[in-house]
Order: structure tokens, then C-alpha cells, then sequence
């Protein structure tokens, strides 16, 4: 009877084992339990993983608990606390190379915001079609409130850098409707400020024509042309009161890229998103647009930066992995070890880290 019983537990152990997934690690009583979970996972290189057990992650967010959450893994969080770098949550092969390391994950404030807010009140402007310097740009909006109640967004300011931090473009922006709150506080935007400020109209142009970089709007269909990349934080809300239309092929958004969600799939704050993985605080009284722009390419940067596997063919919805999971391959899906599942397992979102290819 206790033989019995005891083999009986073997079995399942082992059972359980041949249905564990290859990259989450859970467990699932039946294979084809485990194939569906696959199908729908879209587990990849490209996801977040533990440096130590190897265990993927849907997002940044869920890798930090799993080192240092209320319930983390005991020996991976033990090693964590030991050599793992908490902004970038990588693993180093002793403290003294961690502390190396951190002195240069560290990013800091700075005062730049500071000197470019008292030194350009007024309008810079360094936009050149072509302008081969700026294959990526970030781009920020302050807003005044509009309406009777002063809740309307009304963008009153911009601000457009190069991927080295350099202003591109900025200015006081004049809008279309009345403006009944300036939000002082936050903005510190003054009626002066507006009143000889270059018309939305003329700032919607210029934006639109040097992200264009002279290629059509409706002729935007791929990552490789002319255009360029535009980083932000909640664009479609900077873009929406700008009046600028964007592929969004070309978008990248630190609001709604997953490895930067939270758990619950719901957005970060970008304050919060420059404390956790960059080291620094933003959005300290009065806010600067210029340092929203520095924090979404700083964020954008270290996300491309990422050594992933380079693979021809990355996303789910390329059309040579449309059948890699399809319901006709069940029977040879559940033969499959899970280790072989996750090598045909492609990412169901844009990795920043292939943008590096158009910058080679």
C-alpha cells in the first residue's frame, strides 16, 4: 500500500514536471493544459527574466517582486540582495562589480532642467528636415486648462530633444481656446508667457513636418524609412492636444510598453517609472518639460539597450509564425518537451531592443 502510494506521487512529480512550462514555470496537471497556456502566454526571449533562476516575467514590475515582492523566491532574492542592481534588476558576479555597475546605471537629476527653463523662456527652435543627427526623438507637453471649469488640456508649451539630450525644439505654445486655469503650481506658466507664444497651428506644423522628415503621413508603413521614432509618455494625449497625427509604428510609449506596466497591466507614473528604473526624481514642483523629455529617453534607451537573442522572424504576428501554436497542431504541440514549445513561442509585443537594428 505504501509502495503503491509512493509510486503513485513519483508519477504525478513527474507528470507535473513534463507539463511545467519551460519559461513561467507553472505546472499544469494535463499537456494540452500546458499547450493552451503557450498558445496564449507568448513567452519570449524578449520578456523580463530572472538573472538567477531564469524564471520570465511579463514585465518588469512582476520581476521585481518575484526578487524582492512580499512572497519572493527565497534564494534568488537572498543572491538579489547580495549582487542584483535595483534599478536594473541584473544580476552582477560580486559587489564590487555591482558597485561598479551602479555608478553608471545611476542616472542623476542634474539641473539642466533648471538652466534650460531660466536660460530659453522664449522659443529654440533647431529643427532641419533631414537631419540625419535625430533618427530619435522625445517629445513633452505642458498643459493649461481650458473651459469653464479649467479641467480642458490646453498645450502651452513643447519640447522636442535628440537622443543625446540636446533641445531640438521648444516653446510657448498660444491655444485656440481661452485659457481659465494656468495651473501656475505645476506649469509655472504666466498669461505673459502665451500672449506673443507661437500659434498651435504654426507648432503642430513644424512637429509634424520634422517627424515626417519629408515622407507623407499616409506613406509611413515601416520602421526602416525617414521618419522618425517618437518617445514620449502618454503620447496620445500629448499628440491629441497638439493636433499632430503619428503612426504608431512609430511610437514609443513608456505609458503603454508591457515590460514597463504594472502587474495589473495598468500604466506607471512617469515619476515613478524615473525613480524605480532610473534613480532620480522628476516632477518636482514646478515641472519641466525638458526633464519629461530627458526621463522617456533615458527609459526608452536603457529598454533598446537590452541583449536579447536576435531572431529573423520575433513577433507572433509575423506571418512565418501564424501556425506555430495553430489548433491543427495540437497532437505534435502535446509530444513537444516544453523547452521546445518555448523556442517557437514568439513575443505578442515590439521589444525596443530590435529599434538598434535601424540605428546600425
Amino acid at each position: 500500500m505504501n509502495i503503491s502510494t509512493s509510486d503513485g506521487m513519483l508519477t504525478l512529480i513527474v507528470l507535473m514536471l513534463r507539463n511545467k512550462c519551460a519559461a513561467c514555470y507553472r505546472q499544469f496537471n494535463k499537456m494540452e493544459h500546458l499547450v493552451e497556456h503557450m498558445r496564449i502566454s507568448f513567452h519570449s526571449n524578449h520578456e523580463p527574466k530572472c538573472g538567477i533562476c531564469q524564471k520570465h516575467c511579463r514585465s518588469f514590475e512582476s520581476l521585481r517582486e518575484h526578487l524582492i515582492g512580499p512572497l519572493p523566491k527565497a534564494e534568488c532574492e537572498r543572491v538579489f540582495k547580495e549582487r542584483g542592481c535595483d534599478l536594473c534588476l541584473t544580476i552582477l558576479g560580486s559587489r564590487y562589480a555591482l558597485q561598479l555597475h551602479r555608478e553608471k546605471c545611476q542616472f542623476s537629476r542634474g539641473n539642466n532642467g533648471l538652466l534650460y527653463r531660466m536660460a530659453n523662456l522664449g522659443i529654440q527652435d533647431e529643427m532641419r528636415i533631414d537631419n540625419s543627427r535625430a533618427k530619435v526623438v522625445s517629445l513633452a507637453c505642458k498643459m493649461v486648462g481650458g473651459g469653464s471649469d479649467g479641467s480642458l488640456d490646453l498645450c502651452a508649451r513643447v519640447c522636442l530633444i535628440d537622443e543625446h539630450e540636446k533641445i531640438i525644439f521648444q516653446t510657448y505654445v498660444k491655444p485656440h481656446l481661452p485659457v481659465t486655469n494656468y495651473r501656475y503650481e505645476t506649469t509655472g506658466i504666466r498669461p505673459e508667457f502665451l500672449r506673443d507664444a507661437m500659434p498651435l497651428r504654426q507648432v503642430q506644423r513644424k512637429i509634424q513636418d520634422y517627424l515626417c522628415n519629408g515622407e507623407p503621413t499616409w506613406q509611413i508603413r515601416s520602421r526602416g524609412g525617414k521618419a522618425r521614432i517618437l518617445v514620449g509618455h502618454g503620447l496620445d494625449h500629448d499628440l491629441k492636444c497638439l493636433e499632430v497625427e503619428y503612426p504608431a509604428i512609430l511610437i514609443r510609449d513608456t505609458a503603454k510598453y508591457p515590460p514597463l506596466m504594472k502587474t495589473s497591466k495598468l500604466s506607471n507614473s512617469l515619476k515613478y517609472l524615473t525613480k524605480a528604473y532610473l534613480g532620480y526624481d522628476i516632477q518636482i514642483g514646478i515641472q519641466d518639460p525638458y526633464e519629461d523629455c530627458v526621463a522617456t529617453m533615458r527609459l526608452y534607451m536603457r529598454m533598446r539597450s537590452q541583449a536579447h537573442k536576435v531572431e529573423d522572424y520575433p513577433m507572433a504576428s509575423d506571418p512565418q509564425n501564424r501556425n506555430n501554436f495553430a489548433s491543427w497542431r495540437q497532437s505534435e504541440l502535446e509530444r513537444m518537451t516544453p523547452e521546445k514549445m518555448l523556442e517557437i513561442s514568439r513575443s505578442d509585443y515590439y521589444c525596443w531592443c530590435l529599434d538598434s537594428k535601424l540605428s546600425n
